[in-house]
């Protein structure tokens, strides 16, 4: 098995179509940057949104040709088990010509099962936190606030998919988590450390940089939040912080995203407050951002927070809770407050309003380590993690060997 940088050998299995929307793009976004850094790639989606770049080795289940399957048919989660039986099923045909399986939740346990009969070592990526964790947070807030949560959000308790997820956790040989805060919802739930592997996400700097123009001294205050409207998101903090802030009496709070109704409707008396606008659904994100002053993102939950980056590679300084990337780290990137703290956040929100000097210094220090976090930067770090893989799975061959 070959631990040369460019002879790692992946199969890379995506259990919905590449290039979509949040998960998918970046899920598309990895694949090449793999393939940038010199990793052979054979990606295994659903199917392709976008197609990638040359060289990369491409076996859609869901699409032959033109022709592509809808999840709708079978219903959600029997799509993902066929996804997973179709890879695993070719994964047995590839014997001595795949290094390491990189997988995703949900549609992945006969494929991590079948990888390890073979002796092929595997990662599961994992773009939030420990599911059960999860659940349990987003559904004490929603209880909180008096909100029932629709049996089509993604955080609607299911025992089904619990289940399903927390197999696949014990079945994989490691755990790829996009932040420290991820890494510790496992650690909680029991998993050792050696098992959980650090990774980020990175950003497009051809599409999110900052504007060329100087700012206008004289336009308004602008504070940003982009992002599914949603408990998790924390949108309620955010709210009540801005309107707690002097920013508030002459800024604008813009909120941008798909929102869950009935949320929204609890929220109603802060969205109708003069100083607040909200668009839903927006093409152009990235000119927002390079618009905007700050970008607010106070999860009670998340995995990584990827629009903290793109606000960063756009000039806009991001405001965190504590569940999102280090990557904001406080008072050199941006600004972060202990999950859940509306006197934090309002404070900051207002210190930033007042001090024009101390935002155009973490504007700057923001912007100086775009280079580090693009995903040409992402693909050098997964190619780190494979070999370190490949290596220690060599390793303990080596040694049963020799036993």
């Amino acid at each position: 098995m070959s631990i040369a940088a460019d002879n790692i050998r992946t199969l890379y299995s995506f259990p919905n179509r590449l290039g979509g929307a949040r998960l998918s793009d970046a899920a598309w976004h990895q694949v090449n940057a793999l393939a940038h850094a010199g990793v052979q790639v054979l990606a295994c989606p659903a199917g392709l949104k976008k197609p990638l770049a040359a060289g990369i080795t491409v076996r859609p289940t869901m699409d032959w040709g033109k022709l592509r399957f809808p999840y709708r048919f079978l219903g959600k989660m029997r799509a993902l088990a066929l996804h997973d039986r179709i890879v695993a099923r070719r994964l047995k045909s590839l014997k001595g010509t795949v290094d390491v399986v990189h997988t995703y939740a949900v549609g992945s346990l006969e494929t991590l099962i079948t990888a390890k009969r073979m002796g092929i070592p595997t990662v599961l990526e994992r773009s939030n936190a420990h599911t059960r964790f999860a659940f349990e947070q987003v559904n004490r807030e929603a209880n909180r606030l008096g909100i029932t949560l629709p049996p089509t959000d993604e955080y609607y308790c299911r025992a089904d998919l619990l289940a399903r997820e927390e197999a696949e956790y014990a079945a994989t040989d490691y755990i790829l988590c996009p932040s420290d805060f991820v890494v510790k919802t496992f650690l909680d739930q029991g998993f050792p450390r050696h098992k959980l592997l650090r990774h980020f996400n990175g950003v497009d700097a051809t599409i999110f940089f900052p504007s060329a123009t100087p700012r206008n001294g004289g336009r308004k205050f602008t504070m940003l939040f982009a992002g599914v409207c949603a408990v998790r998101k924390g949108v309620h903090f955010a709210l009540e912080a801005w309107l707690n802030s002097p920013a508030s009496r002459d800024g604008e709070f813009i909120i941008v995203g798909n929102a869950l109704p009935e949320y929204m409707q609890k929220l109603s008396s802060m969205l109708s407050h003069p100083s607040v606008r909200v668009l839903g659904h927006v093409q152009d994100l990235p000119e927002l951002m390079r618009n905007s002053d700050i970008l607010v993102l106070p999860s009670i939950e998340e995995g990584f927070g990827l629009v903290i980056t793109e606000a960063m590679a756009s000039g806009c300084v991001p405001l965190a809770s504590e569940a999102c990337t280090e990557i904001c780290e406080h008072m050199k990137t941006g600004l972060r407050h202990p999950i859940g703290n509306v006197d934090a956040l309002s404070q900051h929100i207002t210190l930033l309003y007042e001090n024009a000097e101390l935002l155009a210094r973490l504007r700057a220090d923001a912007l100086s380590v775009i280079p580090q976090v693009t995903w040409g930067a992402v693909g050098v770090k997964v190619g780190q993690v494979y070999r370190r893989i490949v290596a220690e799975s060599c390793g303990r061959a080596l040694n049963q060997a020799t036993a």
